[in-house]
């Protein structure tokens, strides 16, 4: 069961294979993927319980970097399961990782890691992730100081 492969993944999101998400070539296109992906860390950001940097007026996420290795190819009619954490906690950044899972194939079918910047929008510099932030990501990923 594909539950068994997100077993460290926290924050799990549910995703229906579309039947426009296919390119020419009959699989899931590769950009698709990445939307997945922000669905996922909005998710997991909701979770944290912080709505609020999804309209930053000061301080926020922004992406820094997302890459993705696809694993095995993806098809219509399917659901993919997406498993977000944080796998390390920088002075300003953040690194998650996703893994992405298919219902029918029961296998992992991509992994992708991002590196998010907390970002000060008004000086357009990253700054220190804010101490309420570490210890709520620390909380739900369970990790020991």
């Amino acid at each position: 069961m594909s539950d068994k492969l997100l077993t460290k993944y926290p924050v799990i999101l549910e995703w229906p294979v579309q039947w426009g998400d296919q390119d020419a070539l009959g699989h899931v296109n590769n950009t698709v993927y990445f939307r997945w992906c922000e669905s996922a860390r909005v998710a997991y950001l909701q979770r944290l319980g912080l709505e609020a940097w999804m309209k930053p007026t000061t301080l926020g996420p922004i992406l820094a970097k997302i890459e993705c290795n696809y694993k095995r190819q993806l098809h219509f009619p399917d659901t993919v399961r997406i498993g977000s954490r944080i796998s390390q906690l920088g002075r300003s950044s953040l690194t998650m990782e996703h893994a992405l899972v298919s219902k029918t194939q029961n296998a992992l079918v991509a992994e992708s890691t991002s590196v998010i910047v907390v970002f000060n929008y008004q000086t357009q510099r990253p700054v220190p992730i804010p101490a309420e932030v570490r210890e709520a990501i620390e909380r739900l990923e369970q990790i020991n100081k």
